[in-house]
């Protein structure tokens, strides 16, 4: 199994991934948030395969398909800290610590 814990930023949400993968390429989820948005997600992103999702066109997998539907965020880090999950718990990554550190000078 792997886990991926997204902070999101200024919004102060935290999106849990569980993913879990039987040895081929379906992957199983379990998605918990305080967020209203991954809220709806959860249900809808319960199994992917991580095949499809990590060599389908940009924007056109499963995954993407349901963030669009209900994120009005595009640039939401729980997207891509869903993708990474599944990378690892499929076997196609390795597990790493993932950061975005922003800053801003006046």
């Amino acid at each position: 199994m792997a886990t991926g814990v997204i902070k999101s930023g200024i919004c102060g949400f935290t999106i849990t991934v569980k993913a879990v993968s039987g040895g081929d390429e379906h992957v199983k989820l379990e998605i918990t948030s305080d967020c209203p948005n991954f809220q709806k997600i959860a249900p809808e992103l319960t199994e992917v395969d991580a095949y499809q999702e990590m060599f389908h066109k940009l924007h056109t997998g499963k995954v993407y398909e349901v963030f669009a539907k209900y994120s009005p965020h595009p640039s939401c880090p729980g997207l891509s800290g869903i993708l990474k999950t599944i990378e690892v718990a499929s076997g196609l990554a390795l597990q790493q610590t993932v950061s975005i550190t922003i800053s801003k000078e006046e």
